[in-house]
């Protein structure tokens, strides 16, 4: 697949941007990943030099070559053979299910074949209410989802994504990608697994409006929680880089991490658990061989790497950055062939949302 990327790590968002777009000629698609303090004028500047081409994007912090940064302006530019539709779902935390049928209408147009084709996003907030809404239309087209939660913003900030040249909070920015010369096959990596001897407990009181879940077998979620991971309350928030819960669905775990310890004893997690849903505590696993064999499928799956978008969850950053991994892990990906990646508070994929892990797609 023809993609090129334009980088800089410039302060001045004019020079930054002039530096970025050097490379891309007559490009089908665009797709901006922006530091948040450039992300408004840089988008300015985009819409204004490629008014009529599809584009979506966001501010992130970005991973490239060998490194991560959150003053870096990118630009990928797709080529001849991509076929493109670009859109917003708005309203995400009220009635997303409102611009569904223009999505239907989009995806008819790019006409999906066999494992060629992805819808890529970048979304704010009400992640599970996005991934069902989505499916709706992409289920039936066979079109998988790979996006990322906006992450990394400054406080007092509403966290917005761009499509064609306007901002939206409260949102959800998309393309489909159709490869017309190869296919496009996505992967979920997980570094976590069930702790030695961990009991499968059952969410029994939750509030999904917060994302917080009160009891697991009727007894305080925080009490469960530390004595399955020997911790004390105040150690749960720091312990669940290495140690989130997991939703048990038959065979698969989907990770949900904790990040607030509520007074009576409740976990307000980046994602939602149900009611009745079965939860364990998990441990981490030995991530370096997992993201080598995660590497080693990627490989003998794909005849021709053009490119590989990631998202990684800012736990997992936050982990591999204190284990001083995250320069290893970044250089492994480009080693496979032409790699960016965002930190997303939180990675959608397929009919999942899910937390503290890493999901890609790559294209031939």
């Amino acid at each position: 697949m023809q993609i090129t990327i334009g980088t800089s790590t410039k302060p001045d968002v004019a020079a930054a941007f002039a530096e970025a777009s050097t490379k891309l000629s007559d490009p089908k698609l665009i797709i901006m990943l922006s530091s948040f303090d450039q992300f408004e004028k840089a988008t300015e500047l985009l819409e204004g030099k490629y008014p009529n081409v599809p584009k979506i994007g966001t501010g992130t912090i970005s991973y490239y070559d060998t490194d991560s940064s959150d003053k870096r302006l990118m630009l990928i530019g797709f080529g001849n053979d991509a076929e493109v539709e670009v859109g917003v779902v708005r309203n995400l935390s009220t009635v997303p299910m409102a611009y569904i049928p223009t999505l239907m209408e989009k995806i008819s147009k790019v006409q999906a074949g066999d494992n060629n084709t992805i819808c890529l996003e970048f979304c704010t907030n009400d992640e599970e209410r996005l991934v069902t809404s989505l499916n709706v239309a992409l289920e039936k087209a066979r079109i998988p989802i790979v996006g990322g939660t906006v992450f990394g913003y400054p406080q007092n900030y509403t966290p917005k994504v761009m499509m064609n040249g306007e901002l939206f909070p409260d949102a959800c920015c998309y393309a489909l990608i159709k490869n017309k010369s190869g296919k496009i096959r996505t992967y979920s990596e997980n570094i976590f697994g069930p702790m030695e001897g961990a009991k499968i407990h059952t969410a029994t009181k939750v509030n999904l409006a917060t994302k917080e879940v009160i009891t697991l077998d009727g007894r305080p979620a925080a009490d469960v929680y530390c004595q399955d991971a020997d911790v004390s309350r105040g150690q749960i928030v720091d312990n669940v880089l290495t140690n989130p819960l997991g939703r048990v669905i038959g065979d698969q775990i989907f990770i949900s991490s904790p990040y607030v310890v509520g007074n009576n004893g409740s976990l307000t997690c980046y994602k939602k658990i149900n009611e009745n849903d079965a939860i364990q505590v998990l441990e981490l696993k030995d991530y370096d061989a997992i993201n080598a064999d995660t590497r080693r499928a990627i490989k003998d799956e794909n005849n021709k790497i053009s490119f590989i978008f990631s998202v990684n969850c800012i736990y997992r950053h936050l982990l591999f950055t204190n284990q001083g991994y995250l320069n290893t892990l970044i250089g492994n990906m480009k080693a496979l062939g032409p790699h960016v990646g965002i930190v997303g508070g939180g990675e959608q994929y397929k009919k999942q949302h899910v937390n503290q892990t890493m999901v890609c797609a790559v294209f031939e």
